[in-house]
Formats: structure tokens, C-alpha cells, sequence
């Protein structure tokens, strides 16, 4: 158990803006893993900064998190037009993390948001949080489980089919709702092969940007070398949104090929933002990775070291 002093070292350097951007998010995901109220007061008070992913990321930590306390913080982001669309939608995406049904009124007001990207994303946070009250949840502990092998909390549960034609066909779909074909997609993602990865893909042409998006995310949580070309040529479109954009960036630094370094230091000066500052931190992620310093998902004691 880390001591406030700990924490509060750690939460000194994710909210300073003079600290490199890479070692703020190794505070971040620090904070993220030890967890608890000062946890996520810390990650709080960094929504002021002006790094657009760093406050994307912040949200998506408080939503794996799953702590109510930091339902005011999220709710907050998520009604406030001022700050950018990728971050709100991380917000809405956050809040069904949560699985408070607290949220569900705040969540039917954004589901109709003029940025398309928020209202989606509260849309299916919305089937999530239908899903838990139904019952979903306590299905999985029974062992109707979606084999999710990362850990992480999900949009939507995977799908129960196997098959991957199948799979494919529905999240290719462009009639089906959206939860649905997020489901499709985490099917694959755990399904976990080669064929799987290819299959997701050819959603990276799908119409929505949030889907295209997701995709990316797990893409890179699969770390499959054949999803490189299909990153890579996201990475590389120029009208493709930039939160696709970044996405990619990241997933190409979780895979950690050869090719994906080469590409990443092509982008790492990007006009945008938020693709620069991606491709500038899954460049320091796959260094410390390589070099066995320093993992991501690793706590406090090497975070110091």
C-alpha cells in the first residue's frame, strides 16, 4: 500500500505540465494501478491540462478504474463543450465502465449530442449499463463468460458466436446497431488469430470514426504483427480523424515490431497534436519495454526506480 507521501510524489509529476509528457503517463498508469480516493483525486485535477491524449487517457484510466468517485469528475468533462470531443467521448465511454445506474439519465441527455462521437459513445454506454441491470454481468461470473483475456472493461461484452465469418459479417454491418457490432468486434479480439485480426481490419473502413477507433484499441491490445499494415495505413491517411489517427499510433507501439518504430518515428512530428504526442509516447513505451526498465502497467516502486 502506497503512503499519501508516495502519492502524492507520483500525482505531483502527472499534473505538471513542465514535466515530458512520457513520464506524466507513467505517473498516470501508476496511479491508475495503486487505485483508491487519492488515486483518483490526483487524476482529477489533470483535466485542466492542454494535452488533449493525456485527457483522453485520464478518463479511460477512471473508467478502468471502476471507482464511483470519480463519477462527478467524469460527468463533469462529459457536459462540457469546451473541452474536445475525444475527450468527452472517453468521459461517456468511462462513465459505462463505472456501471453506476446513476448516470443513466445524464447518459439518454449526451446520447443525442451534436458530436457524433459523444452522442455514439453514450449510446453505448447507455446498452451497457441495460445489460448489467439485466443481469449480464452476474451471466459472465456463471460462467456464460466472453474470454476476455486482457483484463479490461469493455464497451460491450464479446459476442458468444466463434466464428469468425460470422464475426466478421456482423461487424461489417453497417445496419446493425452499434452495440452489436461492438460485440462482433471483442468477439475477435479475443478470439485472438490471425484470421481474427484480418477480419478486424477491414473495419478500419467502416463509416464511424468511434468504431474505427475501438478497432485500433484492440488491435493493440492483441499485439498481432499481422494488424501492422492495417495500422500502418491508418497511421499514414491523411483525412483520416485524428482520434483514429492516435489510436493507431498507440496500437502500433503495444505490437512493437520493427516496422511499427520505423513508422512511428515517421509520424512523431505530425501536424496534429495528438498524433505527434502519441507517436512520441508508444515511441518511449516500446524503449522502456525493450530495455526492461519500466512497464506500463508496472506500479510504484519502478515508476521511482
Amino acid at each position: 500500500m502506497a503512503s499519501a507521501e508516495q502519492l502524492a510524489a507520483v500525482g505531483s509529476v502527472l499534473v505538471d505540465p513542465h514535466q515530458d509528457l512520457t513520464q506524466r503517463f507513467r505517473a498516470l498508469f501508476t496511479l491508475k494501478n495503486l487505485g483508491g480516493a487519492e488515486a483518483v483525486e490526483w487524476i482529477s485535477k489533470a483535466f485542466s491540462d492542454d494535452s488533449v491524449l493525456l485527457k483522453h487517457e485520464l478518463a479511460y484510466c477512471l473508467g478502468q478504474m471502476q471507482d464511483e468517485r470519480a463519477i462527478p469528475i467524469l460527468s463533469a468533462v462529459l457536459k462540457d463543450t469546451r473541452q474536445e470531443p475525444m475527450v468527452r467521448h472517453e468521459a461517456g465511454e468511462a462513465l459505462g465502465a463505472i456501471g453506476s445506474p446513476s448516470v443513466l439519465d445524464l447518459l439518454k441527455a449526451y446520447s443525442q449530442d451534436p458530436v457524433i462521437e459523444v452522442a455514439e459513445t453514450c449510446q453505448l454506454a447507455l446498452r451497457r449499463l441495460e445489460w448489467l441491470q439485466n443481469g449480464g454481468d452476474k451471466q459472465l461470473q456463471d460462467g456464460d463468460a466472453d474470454d476476455n483475456p486482457y483484463g479490461s472493461v469493455d464497451p460491450a461484452p464479446a459476442a458468444a458466436s466463434s466464428s469468425v465469418l460470422q464475426l466478421h459479417q456482423h461487424l461489417l454491418d453497417e445496419t446493425l446497431p452499434l452495440f452489436e457490432r461492438y460485440r462482433a468486434m471483442f468477439a475477435l479480439r479475443n478470439l485472438g488469430s490471425r484470421e481474427a485480426v484480418l477480419a478486424l481490419g477491414d473495419g478500419l473502413q467502416c463509416s464511424s470514426a468511434l468504431f474505427r477507433h475501438e478497432i485500433g484499441y484492440v488491435l493493440g491490445q492483441m499485439q498481432h504483427p499481422a494488424a501492422v499494415p492495417a495500422l500502418s495505413a491508418v497511421l499514414e491517411r491523411g483525412g483520416e480523424s485524428a482520434m483514429v489517427r492516435h489510436e493507431a499510433a498507440e496500437a502500433l507501439g503495444s505490437i512493437g515490431q520493427d516496422e511499427c518504430l520505423a513508422v512511428l518515428q515517421r509520424f512523431r512530428g505530425d501536424g496534429e497534436r495528438v498524433v505527434k504526442e502519441s507517436c512520441e509516447v508508444a515511441l518511449d513505451m516500446l524503449d522502456y519495454e525493450n530495455n526492461q526498465q519500466f512497464q506500463y502497467a508496472d506500479g510504484l516502486a519502478r515508476l521511482q526506480g
